[in-house]
């Protein structure tokens, strides 16, 4: 996750410091890094699903995605680098992220118990809003030392490092779904069928949309409109980052004091909300960068307290032979949509301008809780009861 973070700034400056992107350039390369979620998701989960394997599944993935990412850094040094490579790299790691998120998700109902699943989540997303804090922060530092197509080096090495872990660890798996079981569309009707699940994956893949088109202009907006240097923003997207460690340690008292159910409202309400300061910044640079600051921070902890009380509520409801298919299918709405907001704001960039491209997606990430309105997840006080078995819970309503 810390090379994750650096990397998703150093990729979209090699783009425009390096190979002078422009915002419709930006969106494809966005799109590229998420198109492999609506392309792959469904099958994977099957995969996973059928085969096992989860732990080595995981590993060739990372092994992968660091020599797919060697090859930036040597393309630059050789000056033979192109917008066409990035976009290559971009689409086959993210089809890697594919295999090991689904194989991740999976497994921690291997290692965690039921009654810590809030705790269990908490300290997932702890880790990632630490890599939030340094991944950035480390990002602009590398880039302005070594330029972007070098930093790029270090999110290599990290993956080289997980690999390292998951080989020194043998978890128990859940068991593997029978031949006659593993359909394409087991996942996307348990879905369908879970007020709860339809409810949260219409909400998250709303405000995954508009936060790519956010994200798709959002660094060529920093850069040039508001010209703050590599440097300084990666160290204010870093600083804002704490953000996302406050909410993973809040994330339990709160999930107790107003419910696990109002929890990811209110983290879905946050995902967007604070992005509302940076379309509005401007003026002297001190200014604009505690602006910077302080919508990453409202952002790092709503996404966390989305995220801390979703996978909570998604580890109770589910069941263990059917998490990579339904996580699969989750993933390919939730990420798949994703590419089509990140064309989406790059085509508004062009058309309409920077600023007001980030206004549309402040707005329209915003209204996504309006799928949580009269949905039973706002009733949930705690988790619900165990995942029924999967024969009960495809078409199922809750």
């Amino acid at each position: 996750m810390l090379g994750d973070q650096i990397s998703l700034l150093a990729l979209p400056l090699v783009a425009v410091l390096v190979l002078d992107a422009g915002p419709a350039q930006m969106g494809y390369l966005t799109a590229a890094g998420v198109a492999p979620s609506l392309l792959f998701s469904l099958h994977v989960g099957v995969r996973v699903d059928r085969r096992g394997r989860r732990r080595r599944t995981m590993l060739v993935a990372d092994v992968i995605r660091a020599a797919l990412l060697l090859t930036i850094p040597t393309a630059y040094a050789l000056d033979s680098l192109t917008m066409a490579q990035l976009y290559a790299v971009i689409f086959c790691v993210g089809t890697l992220d594919v295999f090991f998120f689904v194989a991740y998700s999976t497994l921690f109902v291997s290692v965690v118990r039921r009654d810590q699943y809030v705790e269990g989540q908490a300290l997932l997303n702890g880790s990632r809003a630490f890599s939030f804090v340094g991944g950035q922060g480390a990002a602009g530092l590398l880039v302005a030392a070594l330029t972007a197509p070098v930093a790029v080096v270090a999110d290599a090495l990290t993956f080289l490092v997980s690999a390292l872990f998951l080989s020194r660890i043998d978890p128990p798996e859940p068991p593997t779904a029978p031949e006659d079981q593993g359909q394409l569309l087991v996942g996307a009707r348990f879905i369908a069928g879970s007020g709860v699940v339809r409810a949260a994956l219409a909400a998250t893949a709303t405000a995954n949309f508009f936060n790519y088109v956010y994200a798709a202009v959002f660094v060529l907006f920093a850069t040039r409109t508001l010209g703050l240097p590599p440097e300084v923003l990666g160290l204010s997207l870093g600083f804002g980052a704490v953000g996302g460690l406050v909410g993973a340690a809040l994330a339990g008292r709160i999930g107790r004091r107003i419910g696990i159910g109002p929890e990811f409202v209110l983290g879905c309400l946050l995902f967007s909300a604070p992005l509302a300061l940076l379309p509005a910044a401007g003026g002297a640079r001190a200014l604009v960068v505690a602006l910077v600051v302080a919508a990453e921070f409202g952002v790092g902890f709503g996404v966390i307290l989305l995220d801390i009380s979703v996978g909570a509520i998604f580890a109770a409801v589910i069941p263990d032979e059917l998490r990579g298919r339904v996580s699969g299918a989750y993933r390919a709405v939730n990420y798949g949509i994703r590419p089509l907001g990140a064309l989406t704001g790059g085509f508004l960039g062009s058309a309409i301008g920077l600023r007001a491209t980030l206004w549309v997606a402040v707005v329209g990430g915003c209204a996504a809780v309006l799928w949580l309105v009269a949905s039973p997840v706002v009733r949930l006080r705690v988790l619900p009861d165990g995942a029924p078995a999967a024969e009960g819970a495809v078409g199922a309503a809750d």
